[in-house]
């Protein structure tokens, strides 16, 4: 009984549960960029295409950490030997299978929903995959990647219509989770070690950017009282950390700042969902963000 809870356990760490509910709610803010939510809650088929969606997002970015660990190993048997694979909980084949099985699922569920959306979840697959293999090593296309895996899965999210109800021009928007999370890949790669200030203070300027563009779109939008709310809580919870790594940059405060990049997505979604959707949708959004604490606590999150 030991021996499979601890199983199940590795599995788990090696999923990274925290993560995949703030890729949910990239796939959530996605349908109500393009219209979803004021249009689609009527339709049994288009709220099943939204579940297959989630899905999607949940094998997809299960599968691309796993494979992170997978091609980590040898690395992470000098620098992080607690995680699953280094400490002998799960073997390589095991996680590979894992891995694999969680990718696979990840695009055939966004191909049940639509060729276009089957086609992100490939590219994203692919893309996961160029990260965690090759790109990661590169100082700026890993950042680049691991940001397009963000936008790729917002995309995937604003597929669940072909055609947004609220005007094509929407789709540039997938840019802008690029930016901010390759400005989070990038100060990472200092929190096992400690760095410099100097990508702490790109990252805060790209993070400023990006509050800057969603608060365009909620004056755009008509919510530009309820939605700067939530990008105040936003910037709270990313900049807070990012200052005090700024003050000493070492590997556990920009490892806390890292952290909370990542799960101020959730934070970030909602402020989109709020934009297009209304208070009401921002909030359930929003809701995500206890739970991906809790979960945060319990397993890693970088």
């Amino acid at each position: 009984m030991n021996y499979i809870l601890s199983k199940l356990l590795g599995y788990l760490r090696l999923m990274r549960p925290a993560n995949i509910l703030t890729a949910i709610t990239d796939i959530i803010a996605g349908a109500a960029i393009v219209g979803f939510f004021a249009h689609g809650l009527d339709d049994l088929q288009s709220i099943l295409q939204l579940i297959c969606l989630i899905i999607a997002t949940i094998g997809l970015y299960g599968g691309g950490v796993v494979f992170n660990d997978v091609f980590d190993a040898k690395l992470d048997k000098l620098e992080r030997p607690e995680r699953p694979i280094p400490s002998g909980i799960i073997s390589i084949t095991e996680a590979s299978v894992l891995g694999g099985y969680l990718l696979v699922v990840g695009i055939l569920a966004a191909f049940t929903v639509s060729g276009f959306s089957g086609w992100i979840a490939v590219l994203t697959a692919a893309s996961a995959l160029v990260y965690d293999k090759w790109a990661k090593h590169h100082s700026v296309l890993g950042p680049l990647v691991m940001g397009l895996c963000r936008g790729l899965n917002l995309s995937l999210g604003m597929s669940v219509y072909l055609v947004s109800l609220q005007g094509d021009y929407l789709w540039w928007i997938a840019v802008v989770p690029v930016a901010y999370i390759a400005a989070v890949t990038m100060i990472s790669r200092d929190e096992v070690h400690g760095g410099t200030k100097t990508p702490l203070v790109r990252a805060a300027i790209t993070y400023a950017l990006v509050i800057g563009v969603i608060g365009v779109f909620s004056f755009m939008t008509g919510q530009i009282t309820t939605v700067p709310l939530f990008l105040a809580f936003f910037a709270w919870l990313i900049y807070k950390p990012l200052l005090r790594a700024m003050k000493a940059p070492t590997g556990p405060n920009i490892g806390k700042s890292v952290k909370w990049g990542v799960l101020g997505l959730i934070a970030m979604n909602a402020a989109w969902t709020a934009a297009f959707a209304g208070l009401p949708f921002g909030l359930v959004v929003l809701a995500f963000l206890p739970l991906s604490i809790l979960l945060g606590k319990l397993f890693a999150v970088t």
